[in-house]
């Protein structure tokens, strides 16, 4: 027995002329993140079906929760289209539902939302609803019509077949991954950045990821966990290239020369140029942090102006506007709070100053770059960038270099 599931699109059915676009998107990112085994994606009438044998089942749920661009999705039964038929049926998905949901059992309202797309069926949506309803009522003590809130919802659509589901699941909503461009997410060990990545692949961005390891002073316990949290973001961004810059040479340079309460801006400017250079060799236009205004001294409105002075291309904050605790609560719902939180520094946190500067100049601050003499070392940082391809599902693949 093959289970079935049917797909709902959001913002995609907006699109009109670019719609085309969108959903072939929309079907190869399933291709890539579905990865089952004889699984069939078929499109018909504005709908995407997933079809595949059953012990794909949990594996196919979870691709689709995941995967942008789809707001809903239902596990659907395929039947004749005969009335007599789909009102058993219908009678079959209520008692799954409530099998499924104990709360959903006894005195319980419904709605029942019919669709008829083939117009030579004998009876038109009204209809359909009509008699189902009363079917269903005949059969189930307590059930009564709710049309504004109820507890269950079963969805008839007639098409080439008639197709039947209830109380759809939660996609991830969004857009595709890959219809708005590609950037560069700087990902690093804490709370913020796989959140702003996440959000940002959410409105259709292709990301890849970069991380600065600064060996010895950061450990492999630190890259390891960076690692790991790009392996959780990978499903949702369709696989992800994850860059490991060796920073070392580049902080020292910057910890040697520059005043105490500069070193944190200075070594972030750093950071920025670099990502540019590797952002531009992998075919990407932008690049995302995971910065939150005035959350800490590097990200005061005069700090992130210096910093983000450092790239040409444009630099997308999305947590801009969120506090730490809305941050959390995404970060808890993404799945990567709990790594996250692992006590390992990262290069932001090694040689921080005790009293970092809040509104810097940006003449004074460019007059310390400078000072650096530092952009050879930037470029020998991208040039020694490890490359590793993180596959949605099977994780890690390659290492190798960025060049």
């Amino acid at each position: 027995m093959n289970a079935i599931y049917l797909i709902k699109f959001g913002e995609i059915s907006l699109k009109k002329e670019n719609r085309n676009f969108y959903e072939k998107k929309l079907k190869s990112n399933l291709r890539r993140n579905i990865e089952a085994r004889n699984a069939q994606i078929k499109y018909t009438d504005g709908r995407f079906y997933v079809e595949t044998p059953e012990e794909n089942a949990p594996q196919i749920e979870k691709a689709l929760s995941r995967t942008f661009g789809i707001v809903g999705f239902s596990r659907t039964r395929r039947v004749q289209k005969d009335i007599e038929i789909i009102k058993r049926t219908a009678k079959k998905v209520v008692e799954t539902l409530q099998t499924e949901n104990p709360a959903l059992a006894g005195t319980t309202s419904f709605k029942i939302e019919a669709r008829r797309t083939d117009k030579s069926f004998k009876l038109n949506s009204y209809e359909i609803a009509c008699e189902i309803g009363d079917y269903l009522m005949d059969q189930f003590e307590g059930l009564s019509v709710d049309v504004h809130s109820p507890d269950i919802k079963i969805y008839v659509e007639i098409r080439e077949e008639a197709f039947i589901y209830g109380n759809p699941s939660r996609g991830p909503g969004g857009l595709p991954v890959g219809t708005a461009g590609r950037g560069l997410l700087m990902l690093s060990g804490g709370i913020d950045s796989p959140v702003a990545g996440h959000m940002m692949a959410k409105r259709g961005l292709k990301l890849d990821c970069v991380y600065f390891h600064a060996y010895p002073y950061t450990s492999e316990d630190a890259l390891n966990k960076v690692k790991e949290l790009a392996k959780i973001l990978s499903p949702y961004i369709g696989g992800t290239n994850f860059f490991v810059v060796p920073f070392t040479e580049t902080q020292l340079r910057i910890n040697e020369r520059a005043l105490p309460q500069e070193v944190t801006l200075l070594m972030r400017a750093g950071m920025v140029k670099i990502a540019e250079i590797l952002a531009h060799r992998n075919r990407a236009a932008c690049l995302v942090t995971g910065e939150s205004l005035s959350q800490v001294a590097s990200q005061t409105l005069e700090s992130i102006t210096f910093t983000g002075s450092a790239a040409q291309m444009p630099v997308f904050r999305p947590l801009m506007g969120l506090d730490k605790e809305e941050i959390i609560q995404r970060a808890r719902a993404v799945g990567t709070f709990e790594t996250s939180i692992l006590p390992y520094d990262d290069c932001c946190t090694i040689f921080t100053a005790e009293h970092p500067l809040l509104k810097p100049g940006m003449e004074r601050m460019w007059n310390s770059w400078n000072s650096l003499e530092i952009e050879q070392l930037l470029t020998q940082a991208a040039d020694k960038t490890e490359r590793h391809y993180v596959h949605p599902i099977f994780g890690y693949d390659t290492s190798q270099s960025s060049e």
